[in-house]
């Protein structure tokens, strides 16, 4: 078996591996890469393999830098079938159109630059219609049960705990010299975490790991603490009469702030004011979240008996249309806005960014990682002056940092669930995080006793 990775290589986004066995490629993930416009630009619209020659490709989850450049995969020739659970299928559905979207709008932006020093207009790196044309490749598959995708070759899922539907394959390949296991974590989600059941230890012995990485050198703070955090930024805003911003991705971020809100109201921990989730894709989402209560665990199914919806209560609203965010900037008093994306880099947040960050009244709650260079990581830094659509603004709204919403396993975590595996895996190779979090992770995995613990640059390939 030859693994070869191609994205999520010393770095965290971008997630992109192709494993080699019994005739078949087969692709894990393609995702977006997401940094410098133009470095991104280029490392996305050019695949780093003949697309016509995957045989298969395997979906852990639906978030954008897994997920994002399927389009241009099917749009290269890719002709097989995309396998992933039903959750996950369900999100691409509008997550794809959407990143669709986005391609067409920012090369509508840049051709107009373009034009303005008479250069030849750039391409989407694809289209609304290409993410709809992918779609028609996808295959759903539950849990925990083997699916042949080829032949000597099988895959099944187990519950990442990560995202809705978020996944964990083992790959098994059956050949004349044995049986060789694969896993993938994908990404890895947290224990306790609210909404979603917790990660699955696969119950296949395993020959290789690939291993995320985000946070493999740090700790989180305890998820039973989270909520309080947050009702103390809302009280200590409101006290001051702000606003409380919140960039927030449209998927799974949202909708655990919006139930830990709706606790914090039932419970009247928080004042009664109005909140809003500004994000048509977020909406669109929390409606598929609605229609997969099989992926809930016990604690929201508990709320679920005594409340109809936790995505909805009195003083939530949900805005689509764009008469409905632009009023959002006349309301009086504290309120509580939550708007995509999470890092701050696109979408209706910026608008409510531009009009509230100078005021130090309110205050911008960061509750997701941000990546280097976005907006976001430099509201966390708390640069004293940020660029929002080209104007620069000064950065006077306190800034709050809540990093127990992550959905992302920490360093403890992450070492936990491997040791928690059958056996310890022969050969691990960490990717999807920055250097300065894998380099100490694949450190602790090899004091755990593994023998060969890899981080792989983009491009290498291995055997096992």
């Amino acid at each position: 078996m030859k693994i070869t990775f191609h994205g999520a290589a010393r770095t965290v986004t971008g997630s992109m591996h192709i494993v080699e066995c019994n005739r078949q490629r087969v692709l894990l993930d393609c995702g977006l890469f997401q940094g410098r416009r133009a470095e991104a630009f280029q490392r996305n619209r050019n695949l780093p393999f003949d697309a016509r020659r995957i045989t298969a490709m395997i979906l852990s989850h639906a978030h954008i830098d897994h997920s994002g450049n399927l389009p241009n995969l099917v749009r290269s020739g890719f002709a097989g079938e995309i396998y992933c659970t039903s959750a996950t299928r369900d999100l691409c559905s509008i997550m794809l159109r959407d990143s669709g979207h986005i391609q067409e709008k920012d090369a509508e932006y840049v051709n107009k630059k373009r034009a303005r020093r008479s250069e030849k207009p750039v391409e989407p790196i694809y289209t609304v219609a290409d993410a709809e044309a992918s779609l028609q490749c996808f295959v759903d598959l539950p849990y925990w049960r083997w699916f042949q995708i080829g032949r000597g070759l099988r895959v099944r899922f187990y519950d990442a705990g990560h995202i809705l539907g978020s996944a964990i394959t083992v790959v098994e390949s059956r050949g004349l010299t044995g049986t060789t296991r694969l896993g993938f974590t994908g990404d890895l989600g947290r224990l306790d975490l609210p909404i979603l059941r917790d990660p699955e230890v696969p119950s296949d012995p395993l020959d290789a790991l690939i291993v995320e990485s985000t946070y493999g050198n740090r700790r989180h703070g305890p998820i039973q603490e989270t909520e309080g955090e947050l009702a103390r930024v809302v009280n200590e805003t409101a006290k001051r009469g702000g606003k409380v911003i919140i960039p927030a991705f449209a998927v799974e971020r949202t909708q655990e702030i919006v139930y830990s809100l709706h606790k914090l109201t039932n419970a009247q921990r928080i004042p009664s004011l109005p909140i809003f989730v500004d994000s048509p894709l977020a909406i669109n989402a929390t409606d598929i979240f609605r229609v997969h209560p099989e992926c809930f665990d016990a604690e929201i199914n508990e709320f679920l008996l005594r409340e109809r919806d936790p995505f909805g209560f009195g003083q939530l609203h949900y805005t689509r249309e764009v008469a409905e965010s632009k009023a959002i900037n006349e309301v009086q008093g504290p309120c509580v806005i939550i708007s995509a994306s999470g890092m701050a880099e696109a979408g209706r947040v910026l608008h409510h960014l531009k009009n509230n960050i100078e005021d130090k009244r309110n205050t911008v709650l960061i509750v997701s990682y941000q990546a280097p260079n976005t907006l976001g990581r430099k509201i966390v830094e708390r640069r004293p002056e940020v660029r929002i659509f080209g104007e620069e603004y000064k950065l006077r709204a306190h800034v709050e940092i809540i990093n127990g919403y992550s959905s992302h396993a920490d360093r403890d975590e992450l070492l936990g669930w491997i040791k928690r595996l059958p056996q310890l895996p022969r050969h691990v190779f960490v990717v999807h995080g920055d250097e300065d979090q894998s380099n100490p992770f694949a450190d602790a995995v090899r004091n755990l006793g593994v023998s060969s613990v890899r981080i792989p640059a983009r491009g290498e390939s291995y055997t096992v």
